[in-house]
């Protein structure tokens, strides 16, 4: 699966880690920001095969469930102390169609920059 380049600049920009995943958990892309995170880049590779089978089961049934209703598109999976963020499972659609799914960082941090600090 190819990312358009519009996509994959708007992913690429993000600082927050983005891993992108499809049916059969495959990682089709990460963003720099995921690669500098997990020391590695799997594309091409299982998400499961970097999992135990606790996270592994979580994933299965956060999966299941998008695949219940369109409307089942966000799953949030853990919150960091150290980093003060949320993550989240989020459902990849065509349509109602369900592709795939990422992982999504949130940061509870306030931002430090003025805006429209150029």
């Amino acid at each position: 699966m190819e990312i358009s380049p519009f996509f994959k600049s708007i992913i690429d920009s993000d600082s927050a880690p983005v891993v992108i995943c499809d049916l059969n958990h495959t990682v089709i892309y990460m963003n720099p920001a995921s690669i500098k995170r997990y020391h590695t880049d799997l594309t091409g590779k299982s998400l499961k095969a970097c999992h135990n089978a606790h996270s592994n089961e979580k994933i299965d049934k956060v999966v299941s469930w998008f695949q219940k209703d369109p409307d089942n598109n966000k799953v949030f999976t853990y919150h960091s102390d150290s980093e003060n963020k949320d993550v989240y499972m989020v459902a990849l659609r065509d349509g109602e169609t369900l592709i795939g799914y990422y992982e999504k960082h949130e940061s509870r941090n306030g931002e430090k920059e003025r805006p429209y600090n150029v």
